[in-house]
Formats: C-alpha cells, sequence, structure tokens
C-alpha cells in the first residue's frame, strides 16, 4: 500500500474517531455501546489491518530534539506523582516467568534509544529521545502463553492505565524508558519508568509504570474508557 493511501485511510479512521468522541458527551457511562462502539469495533479492525509490525518510524537527529522545557509535561491530577517506596516493575499476566524488576535490574537488560516524533491527540508534536527497554525485551523473560493477545500497561499515578494490542507492544520501537535526552527521566515526564512508542498517539503512553501484564482478553484505559479511540494508532 502507498505512503499517500495509508494516509488517507489513517485519516478517515481519524475522522470516524472523532465522530465517536463527538458523541461522547451524550452518553459518557457507555463510550462502548450502540453506534459508538460499533465505529470503535469498526476502526479497531482496519488499523489493525494498516498495522505493519516490520514498518519503523524514521530516527530523526539530535538537532530535531524539541527545545527544554517544550515537551509537554501532562498528568491526570493536581501533583506529579512520586515513585512509592521500594518501587519495582511487576511483569507477569499470562506467562510462564513472571518477574520483579529493580531500576537497577531494568538497567541491566539490553538498552536501546529511540528518538522519534511524538503525536498527541490535541494536535500538537514534539521530539525526544528516550532510553530503555524493549517491551518485546520483558516478552522474552516472561514468556507469554500463545494465547496472549493484548499488553497492560498500568501506572501509579492513580486510576490510569492503558491496553495495546500485542502486535504494537511487541514492535521494536516500543520501550519501557528511563532516561530522557541523554539524562534521568525526570519525575515529571514519568519517572522511574513510562512506556513509549513510535506506533501510538501520546495518550496511550503510559507514565510511572509499575504493571505490565500479558493478556489474553482486552481491557481499555484511563483515556479509553471516556470514549477516546482504543487502537490510537500514528
Amino acid at each position: 500500500m502507498t505512503g499517500t493511501r495509508r494516509a488517507f485511510l489513517r485519516a478517515g479512521l481519524r475522522t470516524g474517531a472523532l465522530v465517536a468522541l463527538g458523541g461522547v458527551a451524550c452518553d459518557s457511562d457507555h463510550p462502548r455501546a450502540g453506534f459508538l462502539g460499533l465505529m470503535e469495533r469498526v476502526n479497531e479492525r482496519l488499523q489493525r489491518a494498516l498495522f505493519d509490525p516490520g514498518r519503523l518510524a524514521p530516527e530523526l537527529a539530535e538537532s530535531d530534539e524539541s527545545a527544554p522545557g517544550d515537551f509537554p509535561q501532562y498528568k491526570i491530577g493536581s501533583d506529579y506523582p512520586a515513585a512509592p517506596e521500594g518501587w519495582a516493575l511487576r511483569v507477569g499476566g499470562l506467562v510462564a516467568r513472571p518477574v520483579v524488576l529493580s531500576a537497577d535490574a531494568l538497567q541491566r537488560l539490553q538498552r536501546t534509544r529511540t528518538r522519534v516524533r511524538h503525536h498527541c491527540v490535541e494536535g500538537w508534536s514534539a521530539v525526544a529521545s528516550w532510553d530503555g527497554v524493549r517491551v518485546s525485551e520483558l516478552a522474552r523473560l516472561v514468556a507469554p502463553d500463545r494465547r496472549v493477545r493484548y499488553v497492560e500497561f498500568r501506572s501509579f499515578e492513580a486510576g490510569y492505565y492503558s491496553s495495546w494490542d500485542l502486535e504494537s507492544a511487541l514492535h521494536p520501537q516500543t520501550i519501557l524508558a528511563y532516561g530522557m535526552n541523554g539524562q534521568p527521566l525526570a519525575r515529571e515526564y514519568g519517572a522511574p519508568l513510562r512506556l513509549y512508542s513510535a506506533v501510538k498517539l501520546g495518550y496511550k503512553m503510559v507514565k510511572w509504570v509499575t504493571d505490565v501484564s500479558f493478556l489474553p482478553v482486552r481491557t481499555g484505559g484511563y483515556w479509553e474508557d471516556r470514549g477516546y479511540e482504543w487502537f490510537a494508532g500514528v
């Protein structure tokens, strides 16, 4: 499929998602019911068909990085949450070998860096470089069951989570980041660990991650449960 056709189809999908979002105010308690639910399921099927797990987003030069302080520091609460004492990442679900990884243990795993453009559903974009470990590396450690189709990421920011399709979670440019622009990740950007990827819109990238679960069924997400598009591919 040509890039032009991909862009056209994705634009159409995004339009459909925005139509659905426009109706959320009418029935915010049931964002997946009726016509809105139907549109969401159609969007997911079409975006899954378009998604190519081997396609990489362009890696950008250091000169493309947004100026310090220009990368938005979004949150849902009144304050940026601090890591609980003794924080560690729990990786489990339907897996053969669940693990608990401290910050030091994570940094001993194979390190990767990605510098791609971040896209927000609100229309802005920004660029930063991110250092961390690929979610696919965690999958290698825990050995998900063949029935796994989704991955859920939960935050210690109260109530925030997101679930992803397995293919997007295992994409080579999907990482759990502990560094940003060559420095340790700052609290306002999700320290000690945040999800980052080239293949999803910004609200899917959970900050302050504490749990990763490999699951056979789809769950939801903080914004997704409020009517935002679930697949949210870029």
